[in-house]
């Protein structure tokens, strides 16, 4: 693929956000309420805005109707019988296929803890009885813009991580190598004692580091052999295509140093950049040390797959060579990974 056919990939991808972004924000809300009274107001209200409104009549109806309607805001009453407004607003927060989806309290409660306590489940506003239509509807749709920047964001990094999937399947020499990268690194991490913002981007790195494989032609990509020193330029320049790729969603900003850098070396021999010790991010020599070994323990074109033990015995040979920190590959091999083969 041409670097003008990935600017017109990055472009539209911006693009297509950026749309998004300015649509009219209505949506789908699920209205919370034991009195029914309350939920024809306010859907009466809702409506006249131009929403799609669903009913609930207590919180646990109220996470079924999430399960199976996914709305796109939830506009709940605190006190209510069975299960009560702040109590499903943790719930809903708590779980990770709901915790994006806006949650307002509607309630007739004043006191400063009561909102605190809404705020310490998660509550994203709160709206006072009586409610106010106008206000209603600004608070809505301010959130529902929100919900829509966060729900873009959300495809977007789904769109990269098909196209790296895409790009393995290319290769079936290379069927599962990011599984097994994104399992390994997942677990090196957590042994290191890393935090779950570091792991959760090893998991997603694992996935698309060689995301800017998309840019080198199959000649090269799918050689049954050695490349010559001419094609490995061209190979190493997925690294920066994929940077530049992961570059359009901020979602993925703490995975693009793995993406451009898990190829460096220590000693700066690697590549792209060249890079020098402690300079390399260390999440990204995480990943060239889990990559290495599945590439030794894994068939290629050009070779046959090592048994584990031989592909440690490499590791520490590279870390001899000054490519690899020692104290990294001691860590890694010590949660034995050929087990998982």
């Amino acid at each position: 693929m041409s670097s003008q056919i990935l600017d017109r990939v990055s472009a539209g991808l911006t693009s297509g956000l950026a749309e998004a972004r300015i649509a009219n924000p209505v949506g789908t809300i699920l209205v919370v309420d034991d009195i029914e009274s309350n939920t024809r107001l306010l859907k009466r209200m809702l409506v006249r805005d131009g929403h799609r409104v669903i009913i609930a009549h207590d919180g646990q109806e109220a996470l079924e109707r999430l399960r199976t309607d996914h709305p796109d805001l939830v506009l709940m009453d605190v006190l209510m019988p069975t299960l009560g407004g702040f109590e499903t607003c943790r719930l809903i927060k708590n779980d990770p296929a709901t915790r994006l989806v806006p949650v307002v309290l509607v309630t007739a409660l004043q006191q400063s803890h009561d909102r605190l306590l809404g705020l310490e489940v998660g509550a994203d506003d709160f709206i006072c009885k009586p409610v106010n239509e106008q206000e209603l509807n600004a608070r809505v749709r301010s959130l529902l813009r929100i919900k829509r920047y966060t729900d873009d964001l959300d495809t977007a990094e789904s769109v990269i991580l098909s196209l790296a999937m895409t790009i393995e399947a290319r290769d079936a020499t290379t069927d599962g190598h990011c599984q097994r990268l994104s399992r390994y690194a997942v677990d090196f991490g957590a042994a290191l004692g890393l935090d779950a913002n570091e792991i959760a981007a090893l998991a997603r790195g694992g996935f698309l580091h060689d995301l800017g494989k998309v840019g080198v032609p199959d000649a090269v990509l799918l050689k049954p052999a050695r490349l010559t020193p001419e094609e490995f330029i061209v190979m190493q320049k997925h690294t920066v295509i994929g940077d530049r790729l992961c570059g359009e969603v901020r979602s993925l900003r703490r995975v693009r140093p793995i993406v451009r850098h898990h190829h460096e070396r220590l000693d700066g021999s690697g590549y792209p950049d060249g890079l020098r010790g402690d300079a390399i991010p260390l999440l990204a020599q995480i990943m060239s040390v889990v990559d290495v070994f599945d590439a030794l323990t894994t068939v290629r074109p050009y070779k046959a797959a090592m048994p584990p033990q031989a592909a440690y015995d490499e590791l520490f040979r590279e870390a001899e060579r000054g490519w690899r920190r020692r104290d990294l590959v001691e860590a890694f091999v010590a949660l034995e990974p050929g087990r998982q083969i």
